[in-house]
């Protein structure tokens, strides 16, 4: 990691950038494999999974007897770790139900807001290195939630802990596909993937850029996303062999991954780096997390002010407070994805099963967006009904603003039934 001390503010954008990569022909690429899997569905799902995974694709959907044999080969003890964490996740989730509240904003004006489920929702897990089954937590449980009637998961793994998972939170529509023809399978429905409206899900830049594609032509997405981070503020009273703990769980994601340490103290540097060094190299991911590190920065500052202010600008996707006042300071955090507070509270624990989500905005994205909730599964709906008293009231306030803007049959629309009510009344 990069060693940089007391930076000016003026350093601080290029400073906190993160690894650019060069795309200038993947959209093109990623748009063509959309383009096949749009015009031959199937057909090019199984071309693709050739190519690219180098497997023959017979059963796209992964038949109901996979799902049992998967449950009996899991350890008992995971299963019994992924079935605390749904417990968890459930209850946080299930919290952000809300009431419908009809309110009445002048007499016999009313108004009101109630969230209605997506129909019909695809999740992507990515396979790789990691089967990611704590994704299907995290995104599988809201969705049941909200009560979405389609649930489409789409994913390469057939790990049993992936299928264990999807059938523990309720998902029975599972497809064995990867990479780009995945999600262009959800965006478009192919004879054996149902169409949806709105996908979920992490993956490499080829994903992120598929999602991004698919999303210009009217399928929504969970939010922009890009390669995990942390930033971690630490002072005098951290850990340092917890704070490098949580630098590298970070930095083993991927080699795009980036980890930032911002410290008002030159001796947590010190600490940091060599606990560090001596926990990466227990790693079994030791290369991946390497090339990480080296897009990662300690940055030493001033004071507590200072490094507030510089980690809002960053805006990380996961924020640790390892110091002194951390909940104060957490007021002042106006800018991240999720934060962590206190030496006893790992970024882990947020990934796996203390209940929040952990589909959460990066590279920045967290000054604009939120991260993967219950609301992510539903679209507010507004009513309104209005008695013929409550139009008498409000008439004239409709009227003389439809005036103004120069458009009379909205005008007209409310005129023709004063009029009447005044029939009616005479």
């Amino acid at each position: 990691m990069q060693t940089i001390r007391f930076p000016e503010r003026s350093a601080w954008a290029a400073l906190l950038q993160r690894p650019v990569m060069d795309t200038s022909a993947l959209e093109q690429k990623v748009n063509n494999i959309l383009q096949e899997v749009r015009d031959n569905g199937d057909q090019a799902i199984r071309k693709f999974a050739a190519e690219f995974d180098k497997v023959t694709l017979e059963d796209i959907q992964v038949p109901a007897a996979a799902f049992a044999a998967a449950e009996s080969v899991l350890e008992p003890a995971l299963k019994a770790a992924i079935q605390q964490a749904a417990k968890n996740i459930t209850t946080f989730h299930r919290a952000q139900q809300e009431k419908v509240q009809v309110i009445e904003t002048m007499p016999g004006v009313q108004c009101w807001r109630k969230p209605v489920a997506i129909q019909k929702v695809g999740l992507y897990i990515p396979g790789g290195s990691a089967p990611l089954f704590s994704t299907i937590l995290m995104l599988g449980i809201p969705a049941m939630i909200a009560g979405c009637k389609e649930v489409v998961l789409c994913t390469p793994s057939l790990h049993p802990a992936i299928l264990y998972t999807a059938r523990l939170v309720g998902i029975e529509k599972v497809f064995t596909i990867g990479g780009v023809q995945a999600i262009g399978a959800m965006a478009y429905g192919t004879d054996s993937v149902p169409q949806v409206y709105k996908i979920f899900g992490p993956g490499n830049q080829y994903v992120t850029c598929a999602k991004q594609l698919v999303n210009k032509s009217g399928v929504a997405i969970d939010m922009p996303a890009g390669p995990s981070e942390v930033a971690v503020l630490a002072d005098d009273s951290c850990i340092p062999d917890f704070v490098a703990a949580d630098l590298l769980s970070q930095a083993e994601h991927g080699p795009d991954s980036q980890v930032v340490l911002v410290t008002t103290s030159e001796s947590v540097i010190t600490n940091v780096t060599n606990a560090l060094n001596a926990q990466l190299e227990k790693l079994p991911r030791k290369g991946i997390t390497t090339a990480a590190l080296d897009n990662s920065k300690m940055i030493l500052v001033k004071d507590i002010d200072t490094a507030i202010d510089m980690l809002n600008a960053y805006a990380p996707e996961h924020l640790i407070l390892a110091c002194n006042g951390a909940e104060n300071l957490a007021d002042r955090v106006t800018d991240a994805g999720s934060v962590f507070m206190g030496n006893y509270t790992p970024e882990s624990a947020g990934d796996y099963a203390s209940g929040t989500n952990h589909t959460l905005p990066t590279n920045g994205y967290a000054r604009a967006y939120s991260g993967v909730s219950l609301d992510s599964f539903v679209k507010k709906i507004t009513f309104q009904q209005i008695s013929p008293e409550g139009l008498q009231n409000i008439g004239a306030t409709i009227e003389a603003m439809a005036a103004a803007e120069g458009l009379e049959a909205h005008k007209n629309a409310v005129t023709v039934r004063l009029q009447q009510l005044e029939k009616s009344n005479s």
